[in-house]
């Protein structure tokens, strides 16, 4: 196997703003290139914004890490140019088994529903990821973009200011000082940024440890999601099998809160575990393992002047339901396009404020429900764990049994109800493109899908509805995007409902700001104006 987390991608060279009589001024800077800083970098080159990612690495991650990446960050890496590779590597899969003891007791489908291009879930090792995101970053610079890595770089101080924040980076010429306008920090749970700022995580941290186990092995375990409950070769505790792509298999043991870290990585013990589970005979590779400790925490805001977090710098879950990698691109996804409203002078900086409300709502719902994950997955009384095994059992059997079965539940796309972004609703159509929801995608003629039309920026959406080619407010245009749900059910049960026509205005990130049965300019200027932060 290609160990491509050994390979320097993006090796330290000496930039000219190390010679530089005073700081150089960037517009943008990201510190930490795992996914969520390169998904903000190069959404912000594709809005031609230059940027700058800082990095103290000079290579992909170490390990699979996050492996489990969902439908709709799937969609918004579409719209970054990087997508098409990583399902195509990737291992698809729709089904997810829990099984209690040694029985199977529950399956579910994750998308019984045709009509979409991307599937729910690919499993990915984190260090393609990455490899696919930095080719997405090499594509962009030979198109002329302003986007750079600067590897073996660590920023050690930062000095925020009114209008912009400095920073002092290390490098092995040693210390140079830059500027930005606005610095995003996706540095990660233990985020030096954050610490440098003096700010910290409200939330909890949950008194139990999993191991991770990757390992290369032929296996004849289907392409599905499998979770065990107090299975035989790991009794009182929990085990999860993931497929990923190159022969390696992701085994997660739940091995309690009392342990010694270092006693149970030891390969002797990780090989116990892994025959216990296996058989005697198999014949694997360990690749990588680690240990992890539950948390679900995040920070009371999100940005502190021109200092914005991202991902994990900013929000921890636990790993069950596959929430950080996937949340952390819905939050540079629900960011960038503001940030480039607020540098083109044509959105307040007070937009900013939304980036905090709508993600801090999108960060609450992932803990809710991760933390209710980790309690029926750890009950943390003896009451709780009858009540979690008598659920499972009759699930089995009874279908009323199994929405209460959790074993992760799984991450699906956070809707910014109460927005105060959101404008005018009708209610005579689908509940699930209400305003702040993310548009659903569908099919199109001749192969084409629509998501693959909204392409990072204003649209008018309007199916069986007469609408001007675009309109533009306060120097904002929305383009206009006309649709027939003549033959085309998906479209019809997703966008029109009861209505017999529909207009929505899209905003740059997908997700819908409002909608009306048919067109109303004065209503789509005000919903404009409203959906860029204006009123």
């Amino acid at each position: 196997m290609s160990r491509i987390f050994e390979t320097p991608l993006y090796p330290y060279a000496r930039s000219s703003d190390q010679d530089a009589e005073t700081p150089v001024r960037h517009p943008v800077i990201v510190v930490g290139a795992g996914p969520v800083g390169l998904a903000a970098a190069i959404d912000l080159a594709q809005h031609n914004v230059p940027v700058v990612i800082i990095d103290d690495n000079d290579k992909v991650s170490f390990g699979s890490r996050a492996i489990c990446f969902a439908k709709r960050p799937l969609e918004i890496l579409d719209r970054l140019g990087c997508g098409e590779p990583m399902v195509e590597k990737g291992v698809t899969w729709n089904t997810g088994k829990v099984f209690f003891d040694e029985r199977q007791v529950y399956a579910f489908d994750l998308l019984p529903e045709q009509g979409h291009k991307r599937p729910a879930f690919i499993n990915l090792q984190q260090y393609h990821f990455e490899k696919y995101m930095v080719d997405r970053v090499l594509e962009l610079q030979a198109a002329g973009k302003q986007i750079e890595i600067r590897g073996g770089s660590r920023v050690t101080s930062i000095k925020p200011r009114p209008d912009h924040v400095r920073l002092t980076v290390e490098t092995p010429d040693g210390p140079y000082e830059l500027e930005a306008d606005w610095l995003i920090a996706c540095d990660g749970a233990a985020s030096p940024i954050r610490a440098m700022m003096g700010l910290d995580f409200v939330g909890r941290v949950f008194e139990d440890n999993f191991l991770i186990a990757d390992v290369i092995m032929d296996a004849d375990f289907p392409t599905e999601r499998w979770f065990w409950f107090d299975p035989p070769f790991n009794r009182g505790q929990s085990a999860l099998l993931h497929k990923q792509p190159d022969g390696v298999w992701r085994i997660d043991f739940q091995i309690g809160w009392d342990i010694d870290r270092a006693e149970e990585l030891k390969p002797e013990n990780i090989d116990r575990r892994l025959r216990a589970m296996l058989g005697e005979d198999i014949k694997y590779e360990l690749e990588w393992s680690s240990i992890y400790t539950f948390q679900c925490r995040r920070m009371e805001k999100f940005h502190e002047g021109r200092v914005i977090f991202a991902g994990d710098a900013a929000h921890q879950v636990s790993p069950f339901g596959a929430r950080g990698a996937n949340s952390g691109l819905q939050d540079t996804d629900n960011l960038i396009w503001k940030l480039k409203l607020i540098l083109d002078g044509k959105a307040p900086e007070s937009l900013l404020e939304t980036y905090d409300a709508e993600r801090i709502h999108g960060a609450d719902e992932n803990i809710m429900n991760s933390s209710r994950s980790t309690d029926f997955i750890t009950p943390k009384s003896e009451i709780s764990r009858v009540f979690r095994d008598a659920v499972l059992d009759l699930s089995e059997r009874y279908e009323f049994a199994r929405p209460l079965v959790n074993s992760g539940r799984l991450s699906v796309p956070c809707t910014y109800d109460g927005s105060p972004l959101n404008g005018p609703d009708c209610q005579t159509m689908p509940r699930r493109t209400r305003p702040g929801s993310p548009a659903v995608d569908a099919p199109l003629d001749q192969g084409a899908w629509l998501l693959y039309r909204l392409d990072g920026q204003f649209h008018i959406l309007a199916i069986d509805a007469e609408v001007p080619d675009s309109l533009c407010e306060h120097g904002i245009c929305a383009t206009s995007i006309c649709l027939s749900a003549a033959g085309n059910d998906a479209l019809r049960e997703r966008y029109l409902g009861d209505a017999s026509s529909a207009v929505y205005l899209i905003r740059p990130d997908q997700h819908v700001a409002a909608r009306w049965e048919t067109f109303d300019e004065p209503a789509m200027r005000e919903a404009i104006d409203r959906a860029s932060g204006r009123i």
